[in-house]
C-alpha cells in the first residue's frame, strides 16, 4: 500500500490559525454482519447490519458538537460506511472521506471469515493455553500476549499474506502520524479517523509520547479514541469511549 497522498490531507486550509494542535477521534466501525455472526473480519468486508447502521447514528448525534475539519476512514467499506453515516447525522454531509489502506484492520490470511473460535482456538493451543478464554485473561494482565498471539495467527495462516503486531504497527502509526502533522501543517482542528478495534489498539499502544500503554483489544462498536498531537508529540486521552454513543441513543430516545 503506497503513502498518503499529501494533496488529500490538510482538506481545509486554516492555515492562518495560531493553535496548530490537531484532536483526533478515531472511532471503530458499527457492527457487521460478520461481527454478528461471530467471525473473523480483517481484509475480508462486510456492510453494517441495521444495529451497526443505528450505533453510527447514535454517535453522530452524540459528537454533533464537535465541528470536524477534516474525515478519513480506511478504504474497506464498513469503515467507509461508519465514517459517512457519523458524517450525515451531525449535519456534515459535505465533508469528503479520505480513504486510508494503511488503517485497516489486520490482515487475517486464510483465516479470513473462519469462526472466531477456531483461529482463537488455534492460537491458544500453539500458545500452550488449555483453551481460549485462559489465553484473553492473560492478555488482559500482559500486553505482550496480544503480539504471541498475531504471530501465531501469521505463521499458522495458509495464504502467507497474513500480517503480524509490528506489520500492523508500523503501517498504521506511520499513517496517523502523516495525518496528524498535514492536519497541524493546515492550521490544526479536530478530526475524525474510522477505522477497526484491533488495528486501532496496535496502533495507539505506545504512540502517547508520556509513555501511557494501551493494552487489551476490546473496542466497542463505534467507540472513540480521543488523541491530541501538538508540537510533534501525541497524547491519548481517552481509549474505548462509549459515551459518545450513549449520549446519542439519550438523544434519539427523548426525541421518541
Amino acid at each position: 500500500m503506497g503513502l498518503i497522498s499529501q494533496q488529500i490531507l490538510g482538506q481545509n486550509k486554516l492555515t492562518s490559525k495560531k493553535d496548530n494542535t490537531v484532536i483526533l477521534y478515531i472511532t471503530r466501525h458499527g457492527k457487521t454482519i460478520l461481527n454478528t455472526m461471530d467471525r473473523v473480519q480483517g481484509w475480508a468486508d462486510t456492510p453494517l447490519t441495521p444495529e451497526g447502521v443505528q450505533v453510527a447514528e447514535f454517535l453522530g448525534m452524540g459528537i454533533k458538537e464537535v465541528n470536524f475539519k477534516s474525515a478519513y476512514s480506511s478504504d474497506l467499506g464498513r469503515a467507509r460506511q461508519t465514517a459517512r453515516i457519523v458524517l450525515d447525522t451531525k449535519g456534515q454531509s459535505d465533508l469528503k472521506i479520505v480513504e486510508v489502506p494503511q488503517i485497516r484492520e489486520t490482515n487475517f490470511g486464510s483465516y479470513e471469515g473462519d469462526l472466531n473460535s477456531k483461529m482463537w482456538g488455534d492460537a491458544a493451543l500453539y500458545l500452550h493455553y488449555k483453551s481460549s478464554k485462559e489465553l484473553f485473561t492473560d492478555m488482559n494482565k500482559n500486553p505482550d500476549v496480544l503480539k504471541n498471539a498475531m504471530a501465531t495467527f501469521k505463521t499458522l495462516e495458509t495464504l502467507g499474506i497474513g500480517e503480524n503486531y509490528d506489520d500492523v504497527k508500523a503501517r498504521g502509526q506511520k499513517a496517523i502520524r502523516q495525518i496528524a502533522e498535514n492536519e497541524a501543517a493546515s492550521g490544526g482542528g479536530n478530526v475524525l479517523i474510522v477505522g477497526h478495534g484491533m488495528s486501532i489498539s496496535v496502533f495507539l499502544s505506545d504512540l502517547d509520547s508520556n509513555g501511557k500503554n494501551i493494552s487489551g483489544t476490546h473496542m466497542g462498536n463505534a467507540a472513540v479514541c480521543k488523541v491530541i498531537y501538538k508540537n510533534g508529540k501525541f497524547t491519548i486521552e481517552s481509549f474505548g469511549d462509549m459515551s459518545y454513543v450513549e449520549k446519542g441513543k439519550q438523544i434519539s430516545e427523548k426525541k421518541k
